[in-house]
């Protein structure tokens, strides 16, 4: 059942949405709004102005070849009837796409009047029934497991239809129109490993406080990665703090993704004042082993900064990149969105790594802003989506990854919405728009689960989240 409803549910998305592409750009080539009454009309025939403004160049040009005195339109109105669907042919083929054939019938109902004066005498030409078929090939390709689920739409016409000439060569397949929505490369990119991080140290951290010393902790990201930064605990008063503490990172390309590593001075009061920072590039990491490096605080990432000249202090890591299996990384296909991926090499023996996606939330409502985003606690462990704003029915599509030591069958996660205060206006901060805690215990047996649940002290707020279990 999982395979059928994420295919029907990408073809019912790929459909309307290239549908609508479809149906709209006949629209543009057949119909011009003839509803609107601008005040420039000298009477009410029900002519449309910018039909006129069209029309009237192409009129000209051959009024003159033919020696015709005028071309009128006495009525121009394209009718009522909507296009109708006929039938659809659906292929799905080897190449990771999915090719569909919809039939296209409007038989219209205009009403156009034009007068033609030539020679001193007038003929009124009247046309009544106007009838278009369209026989378009829409293909999705290529199909990736990243909502909207296919990276771009192609649009081609399998027969001359009534058209001007210049369009049907355009379009007539295989000549395509591509209509991209996103960029293949990103959109197909999965997990292909895991960066183990051991922060060890510091020495000679600059003072940054007039009174006593400072209190610095690290923030560490991936460069490409939209989850919030991990940090390391505050050691206080300490220019040579030792943590000695670990840290996994999900890793999508090591080619061109960096390690990025920032030291802060904490601040009870006012902004946290940053003490240095650096990177290191995965590809520089040998896979399977742990690479020692110490690396010195630099104020910016500009190789040509003359700031970066005055020593800052340095910075001690343990790296290890355990790259997946090959096996692993063999999910992809028609059927692989109901496989559950492995867990990457490192994830403790006996425990497992909790995927968590948070897909969005209906019917929010704050008391006075609704900003909203999701922040889930898990084991001690905070991470926040991102905050969209003015919506009460948000989509985040957001991912995170709680690596675990056991399979926290016991354990529960706490999801709260949160609406974030805006900038202008402070009288009133973030505001609670509902929350719920959710018992793992059911993905551990399952495997994966996707439900929508009623969020505690909101009135109608819903939030849909997808968990998977992955093991080694």
């Amino acid at each position: 059942m999982g395979v059928i409803s994420t295919v029907l549910g990408c073809f019912g998305f790929g459909f309307g949405f290239s549908a609508g592409i479809v149906i709209g750009y006949f629209l543009f080539i057949y119909v011009q709004p003839n509803d609107v009454k601008r005040s420039g009309l000298s009477n009410n025939t029900g002519k449309d102005e910018s039909n006129e403004d069209i029309a009237k160049p192409i009129i000209a040009e051959n009024t003159a070849k033919y020696k015709i005195d005028s071309v009128e339109f006495e009525t121009l109105s394209l009718g009522s009837l909507p296009p109708t669907f006929q039938g659809m042919k659906v292929y799905v083929t080897e190449e990771h796409e999915l090719i569909m054939e919809p039939s296209l019938k409007w038989a219209a109902n205009p009403n156009i009047t034009v007068a033609v004066k030539a020679y001193g005498l007038k003929a009124t030409i009247q046309i009544v029934d106007l009838q278009v078929f369209a026989s378009p090939r829409i293909t999705l390709k290529p199909l990736v497991p990243t909502f909207p689920c296919f990276a771009k739409i192609l649009v081609s016409l399998m027969e001359k239809e009534t058209i001007k000439k210049q369009v049907a060569s355009m379009y007539l397949w295989p000549k395509t129109l591509e209509v991209p929505t996103m960029d293949p490369s990103k959109a197909s990119k999965k997990p292909v490993g895991i960066l183990l991080v051991n922060v060890v140290r510091a020495q000679n951290l600059r003072k940054k406080d007039l009174l006593g010393k400072s209190d610095p902790y690290v923030k560490l990201k991936m460069s490409d990665d939209k989850l919030p930064s991990k940090k390391t605990t505050v050691k206080r008063s300490n220019l040579n703090p030792e943590w000695n503490e670990d840290f996994k990172f999900v890793v999508t390309d090591p080619e061109t993704q960096a390690l990025e590593l920032n030291v802060f001075d904490w601040e009870q009061v006012g902004k946290h004042e940053k003490m240095g920072m650096n990177s290191v590039l995965l590809k520089d990491l040998p896979a399977d082993e742990i690479k020692v490096t110490t690396l010195d605080l630099l104020k910016t990432l500009d190789p040509n900064d003359v700031q970066n000249e005055k020593s800052r202090g340095q910075l001690t890591l343990e790296l290890t990149y355990k790259p997946f299996k090959e096996e692993d990384m063999e999910k992809e296909g028609a059927g692989g969105t109901d496989v559950i991926e492995k867990a990457p090499d490192g994830t403790p023996a006996g425990g497992g790594l909790l995927y968590v996606i948070v897909h969005e939330a209906q019917d929010l409502e704050g008391k006075h802003h609704t900003n909203p985003y999701a922040k889930i606690i898990f084991k001690g462990e905070e991470k926040k989506t991102k905050v969209i704003k003015k919506n009460r029915d948000p989509r985040w599509e957001d991912e995170f990854e709680f690596v675990c030591e056991e399979p926290p069958v016991n354990d529960k996660m706490h999801v709260e919405v949160l609406s974030k205060a805006p900038k202008k206006g402070l009288i009133y901060g973030k505001e609670t728009l509902g929350y719920i805690d959710i018992s793992v215990a059911d993905v551990i047996s399952n495997k994966r689960i996707n439900e929508k649940y009623h969020l505690i002290d909101s009135k109608n707020g819903q939030i849909q989240i997808e968990l998977q279990w992955r093991t080694s």
